[in-house]
């Protein structure tokens, strides 16, 4: 009778562990990055951490005045955008979203021209035109996680090649397809001409890139400020209680235009 319990008792381990080795074994249905699982209910449940997120929102600061408005005018492939996206922008963004929010505006120096092949004649070359263009379609189609796709690409050692998989990456619900159907197409031309009129739009009028504006305005004395330490002058200009994050350390930045 001993001998038949402990025959059993191993049998029922065993089982419970095969169990359990073949739940791991399964392939996780979440398709999203980390920094995206709490973006909505929906990739909560696919990604399995809704209870996760329920902590991180009860956690959070809530501002009660409205947040910086922070818009980038910038070209794609300008070095000193980059470096502003980043090193400044996105870092800021990530620690400070709950205060502030971000408008993209990628066109800079460039110029509309009269030519069907080529409507727009960039700084950097027919090269920028095709990211700036990409950049706009992925605005566009990849909506809140459209910053991440940007900021991969721009950090990347080849903007253009990086486009892809930094779309398959951050944005895996819009297809590639997409983006090159709107990048080739007339959906682009029309954000991009949107870019320009918005570009030109300016007042003062941009006289290099980036070009940064807080709130719907320009002064030379915050465009400084944030180019050495955005974070800092986000914390100075947000009017609300200020978040704990506020309280850290400043590091500043040399800064380049083109």
């Amino acid at each position: 009778m001993e001998l038949l319990r402990l025959l059993t008792l191993v049998l029922l381990v065993f089982v419970d562990l095969s169990g359990s080795l073949n739940v791991q074994r399964k392939k996780p249905a979440c398709q999203y990055p980390p920094s995206q699982w709490c973006h909505s209910l929906e990739i909560a449940v696919k990604c399995g951490v809704q209870r996760r997120c329920m902590e991180l929102n009860a956690s959070r600061f809530y501002p009660t005045v409205p947040p910086v408005s922070v818009t980038l005018y910038y070209e794609s492939l300008c070095p000193a955008c980059r470096v502003f996206i980043t090193q400044q922008l996105f870092p800021t963004w990530t620690m400070l979203q709950d205060i502030m929010t971000v408008s993209l505006v990628p066109y800079g120096n460039a110029q509309e021209v009269s030519s069907a092949n080529a409507p727009f004649s960039c700084q950097h070359g027919e090269a920028e035109c095709r990211g700036n263009m990409i950049e706009a379609c992925v605005l566009h189609l990849a909506g809140p996680s459209s910053f991440q796709v940007i900021y991969c690409m721009e950090s990347s050692a080849d903007v253009l090649n990086a486009s892809k998989p930094c779309l398959q990456l951050y944005a895996p619900s819009v297809s590639w397809k997409s983006v090159e159907t709107c990048a080739s197409g007339g959906l682009g031309r029309r954000l991009m001409h949107a870019n320009a009129a918005r570009t030109r739009g300016l007042t003062p009028a941009h006289t290099h890139v980036p070009w940064v504006t807080f709130d719907g305005d320009y002064t030379e004395e915050n465009e400084d400020l944030a180019m050495s330490s955005l974070f800092h002058l986000i914390c100075k200009l947000y009017k609300g209680v200020k978040p704990p994050s506020c309280t850290g350390a400043t590091v500043r930045l040399d800064r380049s235009v083109c």
